[in-house]
């Protein structure tokens, strides 16, 4: 499919912002412009309740914020992981896409601050994920939500946590994760697949930006083959909670995630795939100037209200 004309318009618009490739970054200078973009985002609905929290962590505390969309006392809920290349991002980042996943979905969201690379590599930031998604299991009754309706989800970096805790809540046990919600994640440590050689630059993500990202997030190249760095990689997919996997066209990481979808519904896992042409990585939170954003997030809520207990 051509590019769709309003991503055209953005991509012009960043080409004539003439911004620094995240490569040619270090990562607090990667931070501060990921930061500063978010200030450009759509302004957020206004939501009944939310507030931040400190919880116990793998290592230390943990900075959470809880959205409640609605007064009812138990609500589903997902435990949202934010984009990022496990460099960037943060709650504030993507404050405006919860809240909008919160009201349009009328779940509760939970947003986890994870530890970031690269002082703090993988595992870090996947124990702090899986961490509060237990604590949130743990907890349900007092933050009044549904221990039974417990989704994981993220974009980017963070569906690459989403996926790994939902991997790591069947392999040790003791929580049940009821749903992933993956859009356009990272899946696999390889840079060699269609999509990475069709999309490497001029897309906004580019190959060069995910070495980088990789190289910062792991410990070494062995990290890589973990099944919990690569989800793609784990030899066992069953047993693992139904999934939307939503992939863009123009992205990198497009193939990696429609063939995590194939394995997952090859091991009888209920997937629903759904590839969004003519978009780029990172289209989700973009609703203020792109359509098909707004689709993708009304594709999101229509799905997890339909989530059972």
């Amino acid at each position: 499919m051509p590019l769709d004309p309003q991503t055209r318009v953005l991509l012009e618009q960043m080409a004539k912002a003439n911004l620094m490739p995240y490569e040619a970054m270090t990562p607090q200078e990667a931070r501060r412009q990921m930061a500063l973009g978010s200030c450009f985002l759509e302004r957020p609905p206004e939501i009944f309740a939310w507030e931040d929290r400190q919880i116990p962590g793998a290592q230390d505390s943990i900075r959470i914020r809880m959205y409640r969309p609605v007064s009812a006392t138990v609500l589903p809920v997902v435990v949202f992981f934010h984009g990022g290349g496990w460099v960037m991002g943060s709650i504030e980042t993507h404050d405006v896409y919860c809240r909008q996943l919160a009201h349009a979905s009328g779940w509760s969201v939970v947003s986890v601050d994870y530890r970031l690379a690269p002082e703090h590599k993988f595992p870090a930031g996947l124990e702090d994920a899986f961490a509060a998604t237990r604590w949130v299991a743990d907890h349900a009754g007092e933050i009044g939500v549904d221990e039974r309706r417990i989704a994981v989800a993220g974009d980017s970096a963070g569906g690459n946590l989403a996926a790994a805790v939902a991997l790591m809540a069947r392999d040790r046990g003791g929580l049940r994760v009821a749903f992933q919600l993956l859009m356009y994640p990272v899946l696999d440590h390889r840079f060699d697949t269609p999509s990475y050689r069709e999309n490497a630059t001029g897309y906004h993500l580019t190959r060069a930006a995910m070495i980088w990202s990789w190289r910062h997030y792991l410990n070494s190249q062995q990290d890589g083959d973990s099944p919990y760095a690569s989800p793609l990689r784990a030899d066992d997919l069953s047993g693992l909670a139904a999934t939307l996997m939503m992939t863009a066209e123009y992205d990198p990481l497009r193939d990696e995630g429609e063939d995590y979808a194939q394995r997952l519904a090859a091991a009888g896992v209920p997937v629903t795939l759904k590839r969004y042409d003519g978009l780029i990585h990172g289209f989700a939170r973009r609703t203020n100037v792109l359509d098909r954003a707004r689709e993708a997030l009304q594709d999101a809520a229509n799905t997890l209200r339909g989530v059972g207990g």
